[in-house]
């Protein structure tokens, strides 16, 4: 058993966009991510992905038009399969990710600078 700091992980990295692994449970990695501005659309065909807001405010956008609002301390799971795209509108969210191992960022949609292939570890 390893403890983690949030604070100590959040003042490692500056880079947004580009998620840290926290910790591994059950084949699910616990990812750190520093977000601003709006991502690319895409989906994770197999996996569900959990979006935790930690600080600032994160709207997951949903191609049929629809969006959820998140605040500190509020979560949302996009179901496998949801097309959806994070919006970080007024400066910058500190959020935790929670996915299967391997998952890719920016899923299915095309590979960007944005694509983070191997997530380094803190």
């Amino acid at each position: 058993m390893e403890k983690v700091s949030l604070d100590d992980a959040f003042d490692s990295f500056s880079e947004q966009w580009s998620p840290r692994v926290l910790a591994e449970a059950n084949d699910q990695h616990v990812k750190a991510a520093r977000l601003e501005g709006e991502f690319v659309w895409h989906a994770h065909e197999d996996a569900d992905e959990l979006f935790y807001v930690l600080d600032g405010r994160l709207t997951i956008e949903l191609r049929d038009g629809d969006s959820v609002e998140l605040a500190a301390g509020e979560l949302v799971v996009v179901p496998a399969g949801v097309e959806h795209r994070p919006v970080a509108r007024d400066g910058e969210a500190k959020v935790l990710l929670v996915e299967p191992a391997g998952t890719l960022n920016t899923g299915d949609a095309d590979a960007s600078e944005r694509t983070v292939e191997n997530p380094e570890r803190l």
